[in-house]
């Protein structure tokens, strides 16, 4: 699959600034600055698509962007970022949880982790979280240039062991750096849409 077309649609804090729950979406969370921006503009081939900033954090809302009049990419806020206030993190976690649990039209999660570390106690937490609610299934191990051939396998079995992925879930390297693995990760959307289609047809 190509994305063709992509644009925002809708910033929202809260479920009444939604979009209507007419097209299927995938969501995108990560941890903040584990390169969720520069995926998501590499996998529409945009530029400037979602704003990649050298400061982590930015992302605080909830952005839905429609591709192809097919579907929406929703970007969700990273998390763990330290520098922001317990009361602020709180905001995004309740925001979050709306979404997650609350929109029908939603398929599944992308999980992002920095192939180059071990999962963090958050990143199981998410992990976890979404495995609850039955979206999660597909981790994309961004910044897959920084380590080596060698290295890669080696890593997505930690990723793997430190999810707790079962057999069917699927680790795809990412380097938004090189432009490799999104097709894969494109695949793997269109087969997700293609499901949703045949039930909902």
């Amino acid at each position: 699959m190509k994305i063709n077309t992509s644009e925002l649609e809708a910033v929202a804090v809260r479920a009444a600034q939604y979009p209507p729950e007419d097209l299927p979406e995938i969501a995108f969370a990560g941890r903040s600055n584990v390169g969720k921006s520069s995926l998501l503009n590499l996998i529409t081939a945009r530029k400037s698509l979602a704003r990649v900033s050298g400061s982590p954090g930015k992302t605080r809302t909830i952005n839905f962007y429609r591709c192809n009049d097919r579907f929406r990419i929703v970007d969700l806020p990273g998390y763990g970022y330290a520098k922001i206030s317990k009361s602020e993190s709180a905001k995004w976690g309740a925001m979050m949880e709306s979404y997650l649990e609350g929109r029908e039209n939603l398929i599944k999660v992308v999980q992002l982790v920095d192939i180059r570390h071990k999962p963090s106690a958050q990143d199981v937490q998410m992990y976890d979280y979404l495995k609850y609610f039955d979206l999660d299934g597909i981790v994309v191990a961004t910044k897959a240039d920084k380590i080596g051939t060698n290295e890669r396998d080696k890593a997505i079995r930690q990723i793997e062991s430190a999810l707790g992925m079962s057999e069917d879930d699927i680790v795809i390297p990412v380097s938004s750096l090189k432009k490799t693995g999104h097709d894969e990760l494109l695949d793997t959307i269109d087969f997700l849409l293609e499901q949703w289609d045949e039930f909902h047809g």
